[in-house]
């Protein structure tokens, strides 16, 4: 019986960096004896310190949480069930099922605002966006970069832009999963928290540097934000294990950096080899996933063809995105087999 390779999850394909495997193996129990608070100097813990130390932002201003998601669905709730009753939140048309499904918990009113397919990628329209939120005055305006599934991002000087032009009222949140992928620059997100009051972003330990399974998120908000924090942070600190495990993953930046090379060049291949069968659709992706619309005459057969091979690929069934797959970009070896069997049933 063939192993079953999962690339509808967007989870990491590849192993761990030496760093990674090296904490794990050596990791002094004894550790588990202490909290990772640091007490005397009124610190989370010893992950915190070391993200405020990365990304050169005040510590107080680090987020910490059970994955990227546990810090939205924290953020979500805090300010959809303020006394204000503003229950509105604002999130992108094609994107995470989990952004209403949070929203949903708390009551809250889901408003999509577009995204735009445009040749071969999808787009926000910040212009129009801004008019929604003139118009809607959301509690909170989500913001997923990259975007989950279409693979689309925001540029640094583009989220300056729609913050400058937007209310201080509204809480900005971004989903910033995948982000390690578009660049290697961090320091845009001292600049944005530092000069807005109203931001959040989340980014994760599971996509980039592969480790969904140590559930570790982190994320930085605006000093002005002092109620959230208090709220969202853990007296007496987090995972010890995790925690280390985390820090190494960090360190080691340019080995997960090489895989993302390696993962680039499979996403022309894509764009080249599937990109020019009839009827098919290659769409330009930043993360760790590609998004290619197909003829949907063709979906049992595609179906039974990664069946054969033990592949599990993800069958878009959203509307307006249902004749779409989404692929996560795997090894090579995996991802040549993709290839392949797609241009197996389009070359019938």
């Amino acid at each position: 019986m063939k192993e079953t390779i999962f690339l509808d999850r967007n989870e990491f394909n590849f192993e761990p960096s030496p760093e990674v495997i090296h904490a794990i193996k050596n990791f002094d129990t004894r550790k588990l004896c202490f909290y990772t608070r640091i007490y005397d100097e009124g610190k989370k813990s010893i992950f915190s310190v070391f993200l405020s130390q990365l990304y050169n932002i005040d510590e107080s201003q680090v987020l910490l949480g059970y994955g990227g998601e546990d810090i939205l669905k924290q953020a979500v709730h805090f300010f959809l069930t303020e006394e204000d009753g503003n229950k509105k939140i604002l999130i992108p048309q094609y994107s995470w099922w989990y952004y209403k499904s949070i929203a949903d918990e708390v009551n809250g009113k889901t408003i999509e605002y577009p995204l735009y397919e445009n040749g071969n990628e999808f787009k926000y329209n910040l212009e129009e966006l801004k008019e929604i939120l003139q118009k809607e005055e959301p509690k909170i305006l989500l913001l997923a970069s990259p975007n989950n599934p279409t693979g689309n991002a925001i540029t640094p000087n583009e989220l300056h832009s729609l913050l400058s032009g937007i209310s201080p009222n509204i809480t900005v949140i971004i989903d910033e999963a995948y982000a390690s992928y578009v660049s290697e620059d961090t320091a845009y997100i001292k600049e944005l928290v530092d000069n807005f009051p109203n931001l959040i972003i989340t980014r994760t330990l599971s996509k980039f540097y592969g480790l969904p399974g140590l559930r570790m998120g982190f994320g930085f908000t605006s000093k002005g934000m002092e109620k959230f924090i208090k709220y969202s942070n853990k007296y007496l600190g987090y995972n010890r294990i995790s925690e280390d495990i985390a820090i190494a993953a960090l360190k080691s930046d340019n080995y997960y950096r090489n895989i993302a090379i390696a993962i680039n060049k499979d996403r022309k291949l894509y764009e080249e080899e599937i990109g020019r069968l009839p009827g098919f659709t290659v769409y330009k992706s930043v993360a760790n996933f590609i998004l290619i619309k197909y003829p949907i005459e063709l979906k049992d057969q595609l179906k039974k063809a990664f069946a054969e091979e033990g592949y599990l690929i993800k069958f878009m069934n959203e509307p307006n995105i249902n004749t779409h797959l989404r692929i996560t970009l795997g090894r090579p070896e995996q991802n040549k087999i993709v290839r392949d069997t797609i241009k197996s049933i389009a070359q019938k």
